[in-house]
């Protein structure tokens, strides 16, 4: 698909290569700094009438460490660009009245969390609505006169007794904490209180928010409103056993002016993500089966809100769907993935699916998921987020003239910078010879026919997927003279349900390290890779494959193992996915399978390890805790193997989550492969015998 780039100023075009001031052989190489440079869009909205886009623009703020978002109003035609809500503290979530005539959206400063509106035609704004904590899913009523929104209230936190208190003027520890609920902890929040998620309801002119839901349980977004603005339909567990029941929620509706409730499904597995058509006569939504599997599909259904008729749109397509939007009464919008790149679909309710945009992405900087935002008007013009190798996400639009990028936020930095070259790699798995999609990135400088240093990067998820999207990190290990190769090896996303299942048991294990093992073959093979210089790394259910591969060969000079898990019976006891790990990843839980966690742990190898290992983790990773990491250190010092291990202050389970961090992470994986062989961070040539030292 080719993107016409409408912006001002755009050099050209927004495909595989741009229009360069200077010969990219003089362009100096992405750096550390620029990461702070990048800007990217993301949660592109049209208006109704389709004729603008409001989108969030975001860039990384040096001083803050910290990405920051505004708002920004472009013309669907390619005319004004200009900032709507700048300068203050972030703006996220915007959200156009029906009539198009407002803007409500999100944001926090030092007096808290706060909802905003302000009328396209003035410049001003009010606060309509102040929080005590941050809102989520906000939702327009069809007659603009309220907003919705979801909000986290606290719980009953009930200690066994009551604290006892110090004499005056003493001073004593802190009262000790006690947990009683399944789900006690979460990464990014740590240990957390009991708190419930409510639906709320406050007048767009301002005033006092009301809550609508009540109870001990959890009632999730997104939000939709029925036609006459009379219910808000969304998505709970409503069940008494709701904290052990991990994939299992139905659809309901809460009447805004009392606060009654009607359940509107109750089928196995998890009914969520309502959208109401336009005519107010049905209901979309999305499906998961609940199978105790490590994936399923979610199946786009449709139920008439009438006769009760409910039935499926995309079973047989074996996709998954995300973000489904109505743009008339009859016909739906969604997101998928397939083969390394998300796509929107358009479907009629009795109709085949057609693809109208193929090149969702972007919003990932750090490492190439695929990721993407979109919204589509009444008239069926879809706005959004376009990604490519080269360039993180654009505001991008599909109507009757084409597919254009409107954006072109990147060109001073990006035009001015020698890229490493992205190119796709198909083969074959030395395992079973399943067919694998991968890619990899060369040099900047690179010289056909030289066998270049490689790092193998393995993704997360496991059931995630990689694509031909601009990456920071990787960009950065191509800048040092690495070729990077990555692949979406079995279990990856994007490939069907046989393929994501093929992982099944199997995390991590002989038959994935198979996947990444032949593409490195393929690329040594054409004299791309230097078979003496291989390097591994990956995070998270990447770190779980880059501890087992070193357990599984000697191919590798070092290793960069990030936010691991080491040995699945701690783990799954000490994490906070537990109550969906057990039942849906494993065969059943570690006291009657202990053989099987066993095999699958990278602990488990340990005694076969040769390879210099850096471990990097975040110390308060609630998802692949610290411990975990600490184990595989301890255990490799205890064999005398080269180990160092990294912790990030202050990180959870996403350790570049902010701009230093990322770097950070960048800069000990290149330090550590320098160390063993790989290119000297200034990019010189290599010496052997000198990074040994």
């Amino acid at each position: 698909m080719k993107l016409t780039c409408l912006s001002r100023g755009a050099p050209g075009l927004l495909v595989a290569s741009f229009v360069l001031p200077v010969y990219a052989a003089e362009l100096p190489t992405f750096s550390a700094d620029d990461v702070f440079e990048l800007e990217f869009a993301a949660d592109p909205r049209i208006s109704p009438d389709g004729a603008t886009i409001v989108y969030e623009r975001r860039a990384n703020d040096i001083m803050s460490d910290r990405t920051r978002s505004d708002l920004w109003v472009l013309d669907v035609d390619g005319g004004r660009h200009r900032p709507l809500v700048t300068g203050g503290p972030s703006a996220t979530d915007p959200r156009i009245s029906p009539d198009g005539d407002r803007l409500a959206w999100i944001e926090s400063d030092d007096d808290g969390p706060a909802i905003r509106v302000r009328w396209f035609d003035a410049p001003e704004s009010a606060r309509v609505a102040h929080l005590p904590e941050r809102p989520r899913n906000l939702s327009w009523s069809p007659d603009g006169r309220w907003l919705a929104f979801t909000m986290a209230i606290e719980g009953k936190n009930e200690p066994l007794v009551k604290p006892r208190k110090g004499p005056e003027g003493s001073d004593w520890s802190a009262a000790v904490k006690t947990f009683s609920a399944v789900r006690y902890k979460r990464d990014g929040a740590g240990f957390v209180t009991v708190s419930h998620e409510h639906v709320f309801v406050v007048p767009a002119e301002g005033g006092t928010p009301r809550q609508l839901t009540e109870g001990d349980f959890d009632h999730r977004g997104p939000l939709a409103w029925s036609a006459d603005g009379a219910r808000i339909y969304f998505s709970a567990n409503r069940d008494a056993d709701w904290q052990y029941e991990a994939v299992e929620s139905d659809l309901w509706s809460v009447a805004v002016a009392d606060g009654v409730l009607e359940q509107l499904t109750d089928m196995a597995g998890a009914e969520a993500n309502p959208v109401v058509s336009p005519d107010g006569r049905r209901l979309a939504y999305l499906h998961d089966s609940g199978e105790k599997v490590a994936w399923r599909p979610d199946v786009l259904r449709v139920l008439d809100l009438r006769s009760g008729e409910d039935r499926a749109l995309t079973a047989d397509l074996d996709v998954s769907v995300q973000h489904p939007q109505w743009s008339d009464a009859r016909t739906l919008y969604y997101a998928f993935d397939e083969q390394g790149a998300r796509k929107v679909a358009r479907i009629g309710l009795r109709g085949e699916p057609t693809v109208v945009a193929e090149t969702l992405g972007g919003t990932s900087l750090g490492r190439p998921y695929l990721s993407g935002d979109f919204t589509v008007s009444p008239e069926g013009v879809v706005a959004f987020t376009y990604g490519t190798a080269e360039r993180p996400a654009e505001v991008a639009v599909v109507d009757g003239r084409g597919p254009r990028a409107l954006t072109a936020l990147n060109e001073e930095l990006l035009g001015r910078r020698a890229l490493g070259e992205v190119h796709e790699l198909r083969y074959t798995s030395s395992h079973d010879g399943l067919p694998i999609q991968g890619w990899y990135i060369t040099p900047p400088d690179y010289e056909p026919g030289r066998a270049y240093p490689t790092i193998l990067e393995i993704h997360g998820g496991p059931h995630l997927a990689y694509g031909p999207q601009f990456s920071a990190e990787m960009q950065r290990y191509a800048a040092a003279g690495y070729v990077v190769f990555y692949d979406n090896h079995r279990g990856s996303t994007g490939y069907g349900e046989e393929f994501a299942l093929a992982l099944q048991y199997l995390y991590s294990s002989e038959a994935d390290y198979a996947d990444h093992d032949a593409g490195l073959d393929a690329l040594v093979e054409r004299g791309i890779a230097d078979p003496d210089r291989l390097y591994i790394t990956g995070g998270s259910a990447g770190g779980i494959a880059s501890a087992y591969a070193i357990g599984l060969t000697d191919r590798f000079r070092a290793a960069a193992v990030q936010k691991p898990i080491i040995n699945w019976t701690s783990k799954v006891l000490t994490g906070d996915s537990y109550v969906y790990q057990v039942p849906f990843q494993f065969p059943g839980p570690p006291w009657e399978n202990l053989e099987h966690y066993w095999q699958r742990s990278p602990l488990s190898l340990v005694g076969n390890v040769t390879t210099p290992t850096l471990l990097i983790t975040g110390e308060e990773d609630q998802r692949t805790p610290i411990s975990e990491t600490e184990q595989f250190y301890q255990a490799l010092k205890l064999r005398r193997i080269d180990a160092v291990m990294v912790r990030v202050p202050g990180s959870s389970h996403g350790i570049a989550g902010r701009p230093s961090r990322l770097n950070a992470k960048v800069d000990n994986v290149l330090a550590w492969f320098e160390r063993y062989g790989g290119e000297p961070l200034d990019g010189g040539d290599g010496d052997d015998e000198a990074a040994e030292d």
